[in-house]
């Protein structure tokens, strides 16, 4: 399992919709199993990925846990 974080200045609504077009099944092929407008979380592959996100003043924290997908994980938040 891992967690990682990272801060940007992009909206939630478009940290959500990054995810989905990443982790979903336009991208790593993950079902959707929960959505928020601050968190959606995905499933599949005999693993998961949770992505969460913090609304501060002037940035935002994106903070995403996973199991058994890690690379993709890093990869996606090095795309933010």
């Amino acid at each position: 399992m891992l967690r990682i974080a990272k801060q940007t200045r992009l909206k939630p609504v478009g940290i959500i919709d990054r995810a989905v077009k990443f982790f979903g099944e336009g991208g790593e092929g993950l079902r959707e199993t929960e959505r928020g407008s601050c968190c959606i979380s995905f499933e599949g592959i005999g693993g998961y990925v949770a992505v969460s996100v913090v609304d501060e003043d002037r940035h935002r924290t994106v903070d995403v846990e996973t199991r058994e997908f890690e690379y993709q994980a890093k990869q996606f938040l090095q795309k933010l």
